[in-house]
């Protein structure tokens, strides 16, 4: 990945929570509950797989999905755990989730694989630190080495993407722009909701700000890697990304018109394909390969 697990996991210290006080397992259930919209949301998978560019990224996609749905019965098995229910997601993780969803193959893999499943794992990250539950622990990193998978995927369709179509930078900066706005109102919900006088002196809750930052940091550090931008995010002025969050409509009407060429069109070019006859490797190696896959 372009950034690694030691960069992206926030220092906790010695933090726990604790599983037999009635607030940590509500808080948990809560953040469990936006995990399990999430997964749910992996049935996108569908429409991509239908939309893959090339056989080696169908393979992936087909597997992503089963994986993705076998989250969903590990977070719920968590939330039994916690002896917490199935509860609906905040009204920004569904917009992040499905309300984003992308009109072209750039915007899936740059959005919600790079991106989204990048901020999932920095959570992810940070609940493996903090939840003393071996059960917990396990399923949590079990989830975390398939979506590092998914991730490293994202970041390498996106880097060939943006060599093929480097118009689509202002787009894709554009949403990404959009995303951090949307954390920063869930942001603003979790500090209402759970930063209460209380929580103040809770090991883990009262290093959440600091954890947020980090998370958000890791975040911006991605999207100036993956070349969506030319320049460091905490750069651009409000004014700046109010402009950019303004042109995401024409922009994405400019996408939605984007001619890609069906798979089932061009699949005698594919290199799986053609690999298979030439004495080459099926999968190329390196950002530039349409190919690859891991």
């Amino acid at each position: 990945m372009l950034i690694s697990r030691e960069e992206l996991s926030y220092e906790f210290g010695d933090a726990k929570f604790d599983l037999g006080s009635g607030a940590d397992r509500r808080f948990l259930g809560w953040v469990f509950n936006q995990f399990l919209y999430g997964e749910v949301s992996g049935i996108q998978c569908g429409h991509w797989l239908y939309r893959a560019p090339h056989l080696s990224a169908a393979t992936f996609l087909a597997k992503q999905a089963g994986e993705e749905l076998s989250h969903v019965r590990k977070i719920l098995r968590i939330l039994s755990i916690l002896g917490e229910r199935p509860a609906q997601a905040h009204p920004a993780i569904r917009f992040l989730s499905t309300g984003m969803m992308g009109a072209s193959w750039g915007e899936h893999v740059a959005l919600e694989m790079a991106l989204g499943e990048g901020l999932v794992l920095a959570v992810f990250y940070a609940l493996a630190d903090t939840i003393g539950s071996p059960e917990i622990k396990k399923i949590l990193e079990s989830a975390i080495s398939e979506e590092e998978h998914h991730v490293e995927f994202g970041e390498r369709e996106t880097m060939v993407w943006l060599m093929r179509h480097p118009e689509d930078r202002k787009l894709l900066l554009s949403q990404a722009v959009l995303q951090l706005a949307a954390l920063g109102r869930l942001r603003r919900f979790i500090a209402r909701r759970w930063g209460e006088a209380g929580q103040q002196k809770h090991p883990v809750l009262s290093q959440l700000e600091g954890f947020y930052s980090h998370a958000l940091n890791g975040l911006s550090e991605r999207i100036e890697k993956l070349g969506i931008t030319p320049e460091p995010l905490t750069r651009l002025s409000s004014a700046k990304k109010a402009v950019l969050m303004a042109s995401i409509p024409a922009l994405k009407a400019r996408a939605f018109l984007l001619n890609e060429t069906a798979l089932t069109e061009s699949y005698l070019e594919d290199p799986v394909v053609k690999g298979e006859f030439s004495g080459e490797s099926p999968v190329a190696k390196g950002p530039s390969a349409p190919g690859s896959s891991s």
